[in-house]
C-alpha cells in the first residue's frame, strides 16, 4: 500500500536529526539563517507596503506548515493582531513547542491542512514557507494548493517561500520553479523575488561578509520569495 503523503512527511522529518536542524537553522548561533530571515523580512514588508498594506494589525493571516511558530512571531514582530493569526502543523512536538512559544490569542491548528477547518475567502494572507518543496506527490501538491487558494479572500495572496533549486543532498525535498507556481494558481497574479544566497555556501562566510555577497552573487540564491494574489 503506498503512503500517503501527510504520512510520508511525517516520515521524512522522522529521519532528521533534531540537533542538525536546530544549529542550521538557529538565529543566534548562525549568521547564514540571521541573514536569510533579516532579507526575507524586508521582502515581506516591501512586498505587502507595494499591495497597499499599511499596516498588518487586523490582517486575517495563516501559515501552513507554523513548525514552532518562528514566521508567526515575525508577523507579531511587525504589528499582526494575535487573534487574527492561525498556524497550522501536521508533526505534534513542533505544535506543542509552537504552542508554548505564541501568544494564546493565536489559533493553532494540529492537523494536514488540506482537512483544516478554515472558511473560504476568510483570509488576508496565507504562508506556505518551504511547504510546496516538502511535498513529492504532485497530485497532493496541487491538492494542497487548491485548498489554500479556497482561504484567501479575493484581493489577497498566498505568499510562498520556496526553493528554485534541487538539492542533490537532500531527497526529501524537490524545488518549486516560478512556472510551477503559476500553473498551480492558473488566476492568480505572481510577484516574485528571488532571495537567500546559497546556504552551503553562506555558512562557510564571515557573517559581515554574506549580506554584501548575496547582493554581488544573484545567480547563486537558492529561493524565491512570491505574493500569489487573488483578483
Amino acid at each position: 500500500m503506498t503512503m500517503q503523503e501527510p504520512d510520508a512527511v511525517k516520515a521524512r522529518y522522522g529521519r532528521r536529526d533534531a540537533a542538525t536542524d536546530e544549529a542550521r537553522y538557529s538565529l543566534y548561533g548562525n549568521a547564514a539563517a540571521l541573514q536569510a530571515q533579516q532579507e526575507r523580512l524586508r521582502a515581506m514588508v516591501h512586498t505587502w507596503a507595494g499591495h497597499g498594506w499599511h499596516s498588518l494589525g487586523h490582517r486575517r493571516m495563516l501559515e501552513v506548515g507554523c513548525g514552532s511558530g518562528g514566521n508567526l512571531q515575525d508577523l507579531l514582530r511587525l504589528g499582526a493582531t494575535p487573534g487574527c493569526l492561525t498556524g497550522i502543523e501536521l508533526l505534534p512536538a513542533r505544535a506543542a513547542l509552537a504552542r508554548s512559544l505564541l501568544p494564546q490569542d493565536v489559533t493553532l491548528l494540529e492537523e494536514d491542512a488540506v482537512h483544516a477547518n478554515v472558511s473560504p475567502a476568510s483570509q488576508d494572507a496565507v504562508l506556505a514557507f518551504t511547504l510546496f518543496s516538502s511535498l513529492l506527490d504532485m497530485a497532493f501538491r496541487r491538492q494542497m494548493a487548491q485548498t489554500v487558494w479556497g482561504w484567501v479572500a479575493p484581493g489577497g495572496g498566498v505568499l510562498v517561500y520556496d526553493f528554485v533549486v534541487d538539492n542533490p543532498r537532500n531527497p526529501d525535498v524537490r524545488r518549486v520553479p516560478l512556472q510551477e507556481l503559476q500553473d498551480l494558481f492558473p488566476n492568480a497574479h505572481l510577484q516574485s523575488y528571488r532571495l537567500t544566497l546559497a546556504p552551503p555556501i553562506a555558512r562557510r562566510l564571515p557573517a559581515w561578509m554574506i549580506a554584501p555577497a548575496s547582493q554581488l552573487l544573484r545567480p547563486l540564491r537558492t529561493h524565491r520569495l512570491t505574493w500569489v494574489v487573488k483578483p
